[in-house]
């Protein structure tokens, strides 16, 4: 398989690979990997990198020497011109330059003639000096391959001098290199270039021969006697690995191309010459690395090659080698009798039988890859090496534990069967069976590597996944060509077949079926496929809407469809392409285009992204066949809820097929396959995706400079005001992405027409040009103003967000310039108003706005902004001042980014200076060296500036706080001034400073400010009890008292929870301070200055944990950013000495070990990473071995822990978790990983029980020992390092139970969850037992074979404790855990009937386990079974569990031994029922064993449990699922159960109340259960599946009937609940199917259920006492209704519609406090409504009902109200619309009926998207002659239904001839509700001003999505509509007036309110400041609408 080329292209490879990748082989690899797998394993998929180009550079007296030698006289014009070119050379710098020169000398050379050229010192000059270039380069410096080019080109009369030149250069480098190992890469690099296509140079080498092997051996030696010296030193361990690694190469290359040397060498001479002895000692190296596990994979995996490759060469390749090489694999000497006793030595440690797995594991993949398997006639010996192989690597499947190994043995295993395949396709075997019988499809070999696929192929390693399907493709084709069948006709072939049909049988959530299918397909083609399993097109589809699954669904189907079109272009040939095409698209396009049509959005998204594209891809020509599809479906089918119908389906079809250039724009595409009017609808669409489509068909194209029409810009109008409040971050971020994609096509076009208008000669081009360029710049203007004016007060997060990323975009794109020289001048939009905006942006809460905000007003035009304005900066500059010191946390983010804006400003430092001379400070700012400084100095400057002001603020708040830790919370908590200082540094390039000496006093000094300010917060957060630490009582107020109670706490603060109780203090509580129980009162205290202030424990608290913080984030930052002087350091640069790192270091060592606050020690912990990943970086030798120490004291420290220790072991170990993971995720991730292993060991070990584990210094460090391993697993940097060590932690977690210390249990059981879940994945849905969180017993047992002796030792010790004969509940501490494990695993089809990990000793445990007297662990039991019993052996296990039950009752009877095994029958039946791969059912066995055992279910049975188990497996039996059991013998089985069932407590006239006898109402245990058995089985008979057990449904004495009447009567709450549930269920799904039968065929009217039980549904509703029974009661009815009119019954009494819904309102405003009977009779009460509106419209009776109907529902849209309540009244609203609010005859009257209207403008508004949503469902049901035909029966967002509703409204206000009262409700609407608002609205302002300081993080009620001030100018542009409406002479004057003086007082008062707040209030009370502001908005649009009427004459 592998050649010389193969092996040269192998081992040539540059010496710079990474360390991370798993095998250094041949790129004939890389097929069998994708991209992510090639990322994964470390090779980096990058674009080619510029190779960096470098002099010739020589020392001094060797270049003078050379240019002597190059200046003699004498020889040719030639020599001397050459010698001239080379003298050039030498004396240039220039890289490049020298480069030309050598290429020039390369071509004289090549002019040389023999006969015409001197053979003098000046040409061996020459040919030196060449020679001299070429070895003083690196390997991969262009001028090197140049003068190998060079030298390459002279005559072959010269190559012999040319090469003893080189020879004698090589070997002067060789003899010079000494003893310094710093030198060694570089000759390595030379040897290899030597043997990289340089014929010259391999010459050399073979000269060289024993001086280079020798050079080699010297080096590998060296470099392994250095290895063993570098633990800790990560980085300098891997680069020298990085050097093994190609020293190894380079041996492997030298051996390979001089072989015929070497054999000659070593028969000709003595037996112990210096080449033996060399190559001995290179396997000496390669052995030492192969059994080094500390060396890296690919270090190892080379050695293993290398030795393979120097056997080959010592021995040949024939038989004799193989055997050695067989022997190694097994490690077995005699094996290797016939190779020669120095080979044997020296690989001496390779036949240890202690070695490492991993040395068969390289040497098998050294045999693959460096011996011959194609073309060649293999011998006997060679065929058993390479069927050894596979047997050598699945040995290994079961005992390696790292998850990189599993991923070598993977791809080694592939690479094994491709060289199988050649070796059955190239050469005859000797014997020709041999081979084939062992690769054959069926034989033991083959059964055993499929074992490995169905393990491997849902591996958690990518990598390892595809490796497993390209193992399985090739296994199949070894099949076929071992088997003639399969090889001629594969579709006949058994083992295919049944291959297929096991495969197809699996369940669709294993992603490795998928591979496997598409390997299949590969090979037989689709229809095979097809033809077995026809829905296959639609199952897949209908699996993309899962994230996991999608990718391998869609991989599979893009197999399929281009298979099966090919398929059907070659069966029709040229005639029949049509009808093939129309074939094709009826299998996979209509498919599709129903999925996209009527599925639901979320479903549809991964069909998007993966399929579609695809689809088109393949056949482009089916994009028309889509467009002219979904055209056809009639336009107002919308699909089902939730599904985007068919625009939305031809808006996704459309964009797909441009995005893939299938259609062009130009086309005529909008105007002509799709009218413009459909954009438009598609633009404005309810639904995201709808939009997001038809906003990219719009956007994307394929060329840049695609001219942006006019068209495209109208339809841009249209979708950018709806769209920018959008709250899912996903649709913003794709509005986003495409507008750029559009603003880069404007401005790309309009640079490519801007050169046009140049170069164009034709005039009205020209025109056209300029025009277009003119509409450009008016659209961009018209974007930026539209942008800028939604930065309003109160404007929306989402809005200020999306319209902040656009005008970053823009400023990027186009930027904000004044100039003449910009065509689009954008910066004339911006005003200072739009500025200022943008600036109050600042100060909003969202991180995200904050930071766009900043970044644009850096871009803003300076003018616009005004901090050139000196007054203005001071306010600015004072503002972040004061936010600085702000009790409130995210106020000191705002002054962070102030002062990054301000660091731009050159007058910065004056205005610190104004600062501090106000403030009486003594600051002096540094001062610019240079008047016109760059702005990197002037950036600096500013930086240094602010960081020194805030660092003396700081200081001297510091030392009040010292002194008064309460003053500084209330006053100047510290944190803000440190953030703005972290913040300040982040914005420094500290890698060009020019005032280093400053820094370093700022650096030095800041560190120590650090330290104090860190020591007056540590003690309330390092306390017991952090959250509650405040002096409450009367002398608190002082500072000593704070003093006596830090120290009260201090000696108290221990883990004496371990050994006592903490008892309280009564004595001294008057006396002394204590930390007493947090509470919410505030306490005043009194400052120094006497002024008043409160502090409450939350405020200390949040004080003193965010300054830790910030210290934490401070020093961190300025570990990680700044320069660092070292011993190496030779600049005068440094900032930070070594000494200074490593006190930060002991620093986050303390505060991480002793804070019991989580926000204290997670965010130090966020600063020791900065400072760990900066010491492994470190040039340091010291700091780079510091975190090994660390880690080893802090190992020591909790092993020597007890409960007097300072370590914390309450609060799951507070921070040592976080400091070891710290500590750990440092090491890196491509290194041996020794840090974790010995944690791990160190850990573990803690964690194990041993007999002195009872005592205090033993359980402290087992809790901290849990906790921490806790905290490893589930750290997702550690990745699959951490996979090796999870059989000790589920040990450790399973026998911590064990422990008598409720400590140590609680750790356990944290641990066992954190595994659980590391194991099978993060629950992916609600249901606890999903197949998808769960794996294969052979999966898990070979992933962690450690856990299966342990846990069959366990459960077999556990259920030797379970006997319930005894009456005795003995409860194993570990029984619940283990059963918890079991029950995840699941059996799988595929399993082999053997396995070395069998499952069957598990069995008689488990089953006995249900004998347990516990009833969850007899459940456990039965659940834990399942996975145990194949498919096939499920019904003789049934068969077998059930003879075990007594055939009738007797004395012994145990009824817990009875309900355990019917569970264990229920659950095993149930997982048969679900398995696709079932056997078809042989015979009655089971119904044998059932029917004499029917007592169990009747009266005979005392245990109601055991009943109702015995019934539901009835129902399990009978059902209309599959059972194992005969058709006859189920007919009469169901017979029998029914009879059962008649005869039970639920039919019989005693009823259930006979169930409950003397027991009470409530019944013995069981009861509950077994009339909710009972009640599940009469409803499969009655109402589920009634056909099935032969149940009439028609007359009221018939058992369907009769049963569900007894069910609704039953005088059990659960029972009713339950029988009412499966009634809407049928009645929900009949009314769907009618829906769909209605679409098709015509009205389907349904006779279910009957009158009688529609009666009892009725009396039901009216006397139903229990909340959940009446809400379904009322949701059945109201589905009733709707389908026909009910008649009401009470008793005998007939109730009219009117009185019905007057009981119905009645509920609803009783149970108000209940949401779903809130809703259901809410519901109800609305569809009567409906009803009577159009029988009655004009009832006494009915008006009054229509009123409180009108009430509730306007009440059910306040925003106060749930979600659930909200969506009702929406979905009430949307169905009303039709007939109640857009009737001409106002049945509500028009209050009610705008009252209504107002609740749905409120739910359009609501912060709810499902509730928008909805509300905007109403368009839908408008009446079409109120509509415009373009958005008729079209779903629209709610902005727009917003809109389009207040439109609408004041539309039906003339329709009525109510204008006049329209105008004034709408204006009442603008102005709101003053007396109300102005009420709530002080109510809001007193509650802030006394609970400011307790609520720190209450910014006020924040509707994230409504946004006032813009409805408020919706209602006043259609306000301004109305106007012109005629009918206003009857308008109101005295409402008006009122109306006037309402909003002049508003008006007013807003504006002293204005006044009277503190400068800038945007920031210092920015609340207030928006309230105040809208306020004021809507005052002046009221007014100016007032005004209007006034003007006009009507009022006043």
């Amino acid at each position: 398989m592998w050649g010389a080329e193969d092996i040269k292209g192998q081992l040539t490879l540059g010496p710079r690979e990474r360390e991370e990748s798993c095998l250094s082989i041949s790129t004939r690899f890389l097929p069998y990997l994708n991209v992510k797998s090639l990322k994964f394993w470390g090779v980096m998929v990058t674009k080619k990198k510029t190779v960096k180009v470098e002099a010739v550079v020589l020392d001094k007296d060797r270049l003078d020497k050379l240019i002597a030698s190059l200046s003699v006289d004498g020889g040719d014009e030639v020599i001397r011109q050459l010698a001239q070119t080379l003298q050039d050379c030498l004396a240039l710098t220039d890289p490049v330059q020298q480069i030309q020169l050598v290429k020039k000398a390369g071509s004289q050379l090549e002019l040389l003639n023999e006969e015409e050229t001197s053979h003098g010192p000046l040409l061996q000059a020459c040919l030196h000096t060449l020679a001299l270039i070429y070895t003083s380069l690196l390997a991969k410096n262009p001028l090197r391959r140049a003068s190998a080019s060079a030298l390459s080109s002279v005559p072959d009369w010269l190559q012999e001098q040319t090469v003893s030149c080189l020879s004698v250069c090589l070997s002067d480098c060789l003899s010079t290199v000494g003893s310094d190992h710093t030198s060694y890469p570089h000759m390595i690099d030379s040897i290899t270039s030597c043997l990289d296509a340089f014929p010259l140079g391999e010459r050399c080498i073979h000269g060289l021969l024993a001086e280079v092997l020798q050079f080699l051996h010297k080096a590998l030696s060296e470099y392994l006697q250095l290895n063993s010296g570098l633990a800790g030193r990560h980085v300098v361990q891997a680069q020298l690995m990085h050097s093994c690694l190609a020293a190894v190469k380079a041996s492997m290359l030298v051996v390979q191309r001089s072989q015929e040397l070497i054999s000659a060498a070593l028969q000709a001479v003595q037996p112990h010459c210096t080449l033996q002895l060399t190559l001995s000692g290179l396997l000496d190296c390669y052995t030492h690395i192969l059994t080094d596990e500390e060396f890296l994979q690919s270090v190892q995996s080379t050695a293993g090659m290398a030795v393979v490759l120097l056997t080959r060469s010592v021995m040949g390749s024939g038989d004799r080698m193989a055997e050695v090489v067989a022997g190694l694999l097994q490690g077995s000497e005699q094996s290797g009798e016939c190779a020669p006793v120095w080979l044997r030595q020296s690989c001496m440690g390779l036949y240890d039988s202690g070695r490492p797995a991993g040395v068969s594991l390289y040497l098998c993949h050294g045999a693959l890859a460096m011996l011959n398997w194609r073309g060649t006639t293999q011998g006997p010996q060679r065929e058993q090496l390479l069927l050894l192989v596979p047997h050598t690597l699945l040995a290994l499947d079961t005992s390696i534990k790292e998850s990189s190994t599993a991923m070598v043995v993977a791809r080694v295993l592939t690479l094994w069967s491709g060289a199988a395949l050649d070796s059955l396709q190239g050469g005859q075997s000797s014997p020709p069976d041999l081979l084939h019988d062992s690769l054959r499809g069926g034989s033991e070999l083959q059964g055993h590597l499929l074992e490995h696929v169905y393990t491997h192929w849902e591996h958690p390693l990518d990598g390892v996944r595809h490796q497993t399907r390209a193992l399985f493709k090739n296994l199949l084709l070894l099949h076929q060509h071992s088997n003639p069948l399969a090889l001629s006709d594969p579709h006949r072939d058994p083992y295919i077949t049944q291959l297929t049909h096991n495969l197809l049988g699996l369940e669709w959530h294993q992603r490795g079926k998928y591979g496997s299918l598409a390997c299949l397909v590969e090979l037989l083609g689709a229809g095979y496929l097809l033809a077995l399993d026809p829905q296959l097109p639609s199952r897949l589809l209908g699996l993309m809407g899962d994230q996991t699954l999608a990718p391998y669904a869609s991989d599979l189907l893009e197999r399929l469809f281009v298979s099966h079109k090919a398929q059907l272009v070659e069966e029709g040939g040229t005639g029949g392409t049509e009808a093939g095409m129309e074939r094709w698209h009826q299998t996979w396009v209509t498919p599709l285009l129903q999925v996209l049509c009527r599925a639901r959005l979320d479903q549809t998204t991964y069909i998007l992204d993966y399929f579609l594209p695809k689809l088109l891809r393949c056949s482009p020509s089916s994009l028309a066949h889509m467009v002219q599809a979904l055209q056809d479906t009639p336009p107002c089918s919308a699909g089902p809820p939730g599904s985007r119908g068919a625009v939305g389906a031809l808006m996704t079809c459309l964009r797909a097929a441009r995005a893939q250039g299938v259609v062009q724009s130009e086309e005529g595409l909008w105007g002509g396959l799709v009218p413009l009017f459909l954009l438009r609808q598609a633009l404005v669409h309810k639904h995201d995706q709808v939009r997001m489509d038809a906003l990219g068909l719009l956007c994307e194209s394929h060329r840049s400079t695609e001219v942006l029409t006019s068209q495209e810009m109208e339809l841009l109008h249209h979708f950018l005001p709806s769209s920018l409040s959008s709250q899912s971050p996903g649709v913003r971020q794709l509005t986003i992405s495409l507008l750029k994609k559009l603003l880069c096509r404007v401005k790309d076009s309009g640079q490519s027409l801007q050169r046009r208008l140049v170069q164009e000669r034709d005039q009205g081009q020209k025109d056209r040009d300029q025009h277009t360029l003119d509409t450009y710049k008016e659209f961009l203007c018209w974007l930026c103003e539209s942008l800028f004016m939604v930065l309003l007060p109160g404007a929306s997060f989402s809005t200020c967000l999306t319209a902040l990323h656009l005008l970053c975009q823009l400023a990027q794109l186009f930027t904000f310039n004044t100039g003449p020289d910009d065509v689009f001048a954008l910066g004339e939009v911006v005003t200072p108003a739009h500025a200022q905006n943008v600036l109050y942006c600042v100060a909003s809460n969202f991180l995200e706005v904050k930071q766009l905000a900043s970044t644009l007003l850096r871009q803003l035009p300076p003018s616009a902004v005004g901090l050139q304005e000196p007054g203005r900066m001071q306010a600015l500059l004072q503002a972040a001042l004061d936010l600085s010191t702000s009790t409130k946390p995210f106020d000191s983010v705002t002054a962070a980014h102030l002062f990054n804006m301000f660091l731009h400003q050159p007058a910065l430092p004056q205005a610190l200076l104004l600062c501090a001379q106000e403030q009486g400070l003594s600051f002096q700012p540094p001062a610019l060296t240079q008047p016109q400084a760059f702005e990197a100095l002037t950036m600096e400057i500013n930086t240094l500036a602010v960081v020194q002001f805030l660092l003396l603020c700081l200081k001297a708040e510091v030392v009040k706080a010292e002194s008064s830790l309460l003053l500084a919370a209330a006053s100047y908590p510290l944190y803000g001034r440190a953030h703005c200082i972290t913040a300040a540094l982040q914005q420094l390039n500290t890698g060009c400073l020019t005032l280093t000496g400053q820094w370093r006093s700022v650096v030095s000094e800041l560190i120590t400010v650090s330290y104090r300010m860190s020591d007056v917060v540590s003690p309330v957060v390092q306390s017991s009890s952090p959250e509650g630490l405040i002096p409450m009582d009367t002398d608190s107020e002082t500072s000593a008292g704070l003093q006596r109670i830090l120290q009260e706490i201090q000696p108290r603060d221990t883990n004496d929870f371990f050994t006592s109780a903490r008892e309280l203090d009564t004595q001294q509580s008057g006396q002394e301070n204590g930390p007493a129980a947090p509470t919410d009162r505030p306490h005043e205290s009194t400052g120094g200055s006497g002024e008043g202030y409160r502090v409450t424990a939350q405020m200390v608290l949040v004080c003193c944990w965010r300054s830790m913080k910030e210290v934490s984030m401070v020093l961190g930052q300025m570990c990680q950013s700044l320069p660092l002087q070292t011993p190496n350091t030779h600049s005068d640069h440094w900032l930070i000495t070594e000494e200074q790192v490593e006190g930060v270091g002991l620093y986050f060592r303390q505060q991480l070990l002793q804070s019991r606050h989580r926000g204290a020690f997670e965010l130090a912990y966020v600063g020791f990473v900065r400072l760990t990943d900066m010491l492994c970086r470190s040039g340091s030798r010291t700091l780079q071995q510091l975190p090994a120490r660390w880690l080893t004291e802090v190992l020591q420290e909790v092993k020597s822990s007890d409960p007097s220790s300072k370590l914390c072991a309450t609060r799951r170990s507070a921070g040592i978790p976080f400091y070891i993971q710290a500590l750990l995720s440092s090491e890196p991730k491509s290194s041996s990983c020794s840090l974790l292993k010995m944690t791990m060991r160190e850990l573990t070990a803690l964690t194990m029980p041993s007999p002195d584990r009872g005592t205090d210094q033993t359980t402290v460090p087992q809790v901290h020992a849990l906790n921490i391993l806790r905290a490893l697993y589930r750290d997702t940097r550690l990745g699959e390092n951490i996979v090796p060590f999870v059989s000790e932690g589920m040990q450790a977690a399973v026998l911590g139970f064990t422990s008598p210390v409720w400590a140590v249990r609680n750790s356990s059981t944290l641990l066992f969850s954190t595994l659980i879940t590391r194991i099978f994945g993060v629950k992916k849905g609600k249901d606890e037992h999903s197949k998808e969180n769960r794996m294969t017993g052979r999966e898990f047992f070979t992933r962690f074979p450690a856990l299966y002796p342990f846990l069959l030792s366990q459960l077999e010790a556990a259920a030797a404790s379970v006997d319930s004969d005894s009456g005795q509940v003995i409860l194993h501490p570990s029984l619940f855990l283990l059963l918890l494990v079991l029950g995840r695993l699941f059996p799988s089809p595929m399993d082999g009937s053997s396995s070395p990990l069998g499952l069957a000793p598990f069995m008689p445990f488990i089953i006995r386990c249900g004998r347990s007297a516990v009833y969850r662990t007899r459940e456990m039991a039965a659940r834990a079974l399942v996975p145990f019993v194949m498919v096939t052996q499920v019904p003789s296990t049934i068969q077998t569990l059930l003879e075990d039950l007594p055939l009738e009752p007797g004395p012994r009877t145990q009824q817990n031994h009875i309900h355990g095994t019917l569970l264990q029958v229920l659950f095993l039946l149930r997982s048969y029922q679900t398995d696709t791969h079932r056997p078809q059912a042989a015979g009655s066995d089971i119904s044998k064993a059932l029917c004499p055992r029917l007592w169990l279910a009747s009266r005979q049975n005392p245990c109601l449990v055991t009943r109702a188990v015995f019934v539901d497996v009835l129902g399990a039996v009978c059902g209309p699922l599959a059972a194992p059991v005969g058709g006859s013998e189920l007919k009469e089985l169901r017979e029998e159960t029914l009879a059962l069932l008649m005869a039970s407590e639920l039919v019989t006239p005693g009823g259930p109340s006979a169930v409950c006898g003397p027991s009470g109402p409530c019944g013995p245990p069981g009861t509950t259960q077994y009339l909710l058995s009972l009640a599940r089985l009469a409803l499969s008979a009655s109402v589920e599946s009634p056909l099935l057990w032969g149940v009439e449904e028609d007359g009221t004495t018939s058992r369907g009937p009769l049963l569900l009447g007894c069910l609704l009567q039953c005088p059990h709450y659960e029972v009713r609940e339950l029988a009412l549930g499966e009634v809407l269920r049928r009645l929900e799904r009949e009314r769907d199917e009618g829906e769909e039968e209605r679409d098709g065929e015509g009205e389907r009217s349904s006779h279910w259920p009957q009158e009688t039980i529609i009666s009892n549904l009725t009396t039901l509703a009216l006397h139903e006492a229990h909340p959940q029974s009446l809400a379904k009661v009322l949701q059945v009815l109201s589905v009733l209704s709707m389908s026909s009119d009910l008649q009401w019954m009470d008793g005998l009494q007939t109730l009219t519609q009117a009185e019905v819904l007057e009981r119905v309102l009645t509920l609803a405003e009783d149970f108000a406090h209940s949401v779903e009977l809130h809703c259901a009779s809410l519901t109800l009460a609305s569809r009567l409504v409906v009803h009577l509106s159009h029988t009655d419209p004009q009832g006494v009776a009915v008006v009054a009902c229509l009123g409180r109907w009108g009430a509730l529902v306007s009440q059910c849209c306040g925003v106060e109200q749930n979600v659930e309540v909200k969506m009702m009244a929406a979905e009430v609203l949307v169905n009303a619309t039709p007939t109640l609010l857009t009737s001409p005859n106002l049945p509500l009257g028009v209050s009610h009926t705008v009252s209504l209207w107002k609740g749905l403008f409120t739910l359009l508004q609501d912060e709810d998207q499902d509730v928008r949503d909805r509300a905007a469902d109403f368009i839908s049901n408008l009446p079409t002659h109120l509509l415009n035909t373009d958005v008729a029966c079209v779903s629209v967002c709610p902005p727009v239904a917003l809109d389009m509703g207040v439109g609408l409204l004041c539309q039906l206000f003339q329709l009525w001839g109510q204008v006049p009262t329209g105008i004034l409700t709408l204006t009442e609407w603008l102005l709101g509700d003053v007396k109300g608002d102005q009420e709530q609205e002080t109510a809001t302002v007193e509650a802030a001003g006394l609970d400011e300081e307790e609520l720190l993080f209450e910014k006020g009620d924040l509707n994230l999505w409504a946004e006032p001030v813009q409805w408020a100018r919706l209602l006043h542009r259609h306000l301004g509509v109305l106007f012109k409406a005629p009918g206003l002479k009857a308008l109101n004057q005295k409402q008006a007036e009122l109306l006037r003086l309402s909003a002049d007082a508003l008006s007013l008062a807003t504006q002293q309110a204005l006044d009277g707040l503190p400068a800038l209030p945007q920031f210092s009370c920015s609340i207030e400041h928006t309230r105040l502001a809208l306020q004021q908005e809507r005052a002046t649009l009221a007014l100016d609408i007032l005004g209007t009427l006034r003007q006009t004459g009507l009022s006043g």
